[in-house]
C-alpha cells in the first residue's frame, strides 16, 4: 500500500522549524552519501519544460526520492507533479506526494537558511516575485531573525499587494525599487533578463536569487555576480544550469561548506553576498521522509493500491 499526501495533508503534518533543521543537517552531511544527485531537464513541444530529480539520499534514511515536475510558467499554479518516496531495502513506494508543495517548502526553507548564514544585520526586506516559494522564504526566514519592514514587487499588482498585506509590508512599482529599499533581496521570479544589476545595489546587501535553476533563466546581472561573495548549493549544477551558466564566474563556496565551516562566509559588513540555489534531489528525501513519518503516526493521508 502506498499513502498519498496531497498539499492539504503536507500542510497539516510539515512544521517550518523542523524542516529547517533538517535542511541545516542535511547540508553538512549530503556530500558524505556516495551516489550524486542529478537534475534533468528537457524542452517539450508545449509551453513548458520536464523535469526530473533523483536520487534523493541522505545518509542514516532507508529511503529515497524521485520527483517529476512540469514546470509550466504561464500556468497557475507554475509548477505540478509527484514524489516518489521509496524503501531503500526493495523499492517498495512509501508514498506519492504532492511535488508543489514539497518544492515549495524546501525551495524557500532552503533558501532561508542560506539568506540568514550569509546576510548581514539589515532589517529591511525585499521580495521580487510574490508566489509561493517567495512565502516560504519569508515565512522561514521569520523562524530565523526578524525584520521591521518588507517591500515587495511583483509583475501581477495584486498578487504583490496581497503578499504585503498578508506580511505587514508595501508594494513598490520595480525591482529597483525594492533594492533600493531593502538590505536583504529574496527573488523568486522566471525572468530570462537580469532584474537588477550591479548599479542597482549597495554594499553590504544580501541577494538570494531563486530564479537560477534551468539554464535561460537571470534575475540577476553577471556584474553583480562577479562583486559579490558567490555561493551555491551545489557547483557543478550551479555552473552547468544554474546562475553561473551564462555569468561564466566560479562559486566562492557552497552552503554546505560554510554550514561545516570550511569557508568563513561573510567576513566584511560592507560585502554584496548572493545565494543561488539550483535545488538539489536530497532536499526532498529531507522533507518528503518527515512528512511520511508523521503522517505514518498521525494518520494523515488516504492509502492506496496501486497494484491492485
Amino acid at each position: 500500500m502506498t499513502l498519498l499526501l496531497t498539499r492539504g495533508d503536507l500542510e497539516a503534518v510539515l512544521d517550518p522549524v523542523d524542516c529547517l533543521a533538517a535542511l541545516r543537517d542535511g547540508f553538512r552531511a549530503a556530500d558524505a552519501v556516495p551516489v550524486a544527485g542529478q537534475r534533468v531537464r528537457t524542452d517539450l513541444p508545449f509551453p513548458g519544460t520536464a523535469t526530473a530529480l533523483i536520487p534523493g539520499l541522505l545518509p542514516g534514511i532507508e529511503a529515497y526520492t524521485v520527483k517529476v515536475n512540469a514546470k509550466f510558467p504561464g500556468a497557475r499554479p507554475a509548477l505540478r507533479g509527484v514524489i516518489c518516496l521509496h524503501s531503500g531495502r526493495d523499492g517498495e513506494l512509501l508514498a506519492l506526494l504532492d511535488s508543489a508543495t514539497v518544492t515549495a517548502w524546501r525551495t524557500g526553507l532552503a533558501a532561508a537558511l542560506g539568506t540568514q548564514v550569509l546576510a548581514g544585520p539589515g532589517t529591511v526586506l525585499g521580495v521580487i516575485g510574490a508566489g509561493a516559494q517567495a512565502e516560504l522564504m519569508v515565512r522561514g526566514l521569520g523562524v530565523l531573525r526578524q525584520h521591521r519592514a518588507l517591500v515587495v514587487h511583483d509583475t501581477d499588482g495584486d498578487r504583490a499587494a496581497a503578499f504585503a498585506a498578508r506580511h505587514g509590508g508595501r508594494a513598490v512599482a520595480s525591482p529597483t525599487e525594492v533594492a533600493a529599499a531593502a538590505d536583504i533581496v529574496l527573488l523568486a521570479t522566471w525572468s530570462r533578463a537580469p532584474l537588477l544589476s550591479l548599479a542597482d545595489t549597495r554594499e553590504g546587501q544580501h541577494f538570494t536569487s531563486l530564479g537560477a535553476d534551468e539554464p535561460g533563466k537571470r534575475e540577476l546581472a553577471a556584474d553583480l555576480l562577479a562583486a559579490s561573495l558567490l555561493v551555491v548549493d551545489d557547483r557543478q549544477l550551479a555552473a552547468t544550469m544554474g546562475a553561473l551558466t551564462p555569468a561564466g564566474l566560479d562559486a566562492d563556496a557552497t552552503l554546505g561548506e560554510i554550514l561545516r565551516g570550511e569557508h568563513p562566509g561573510r567576513v566584511s559588513a560592507g560585502t554584496r553576498s548572493v545565494y543561488a540555489p539550483v535545488g538539489l534531489p536530497w532536499q526532498d528525501l529531507a522533507l518528503a521522509w518527515r512528512a511520511y513519518r508523521r503522517a505514518e503516526r498521525e494518520g494523515v493521508g488516504r492509502r492506496v493500491d496501486l497494484l491492485g
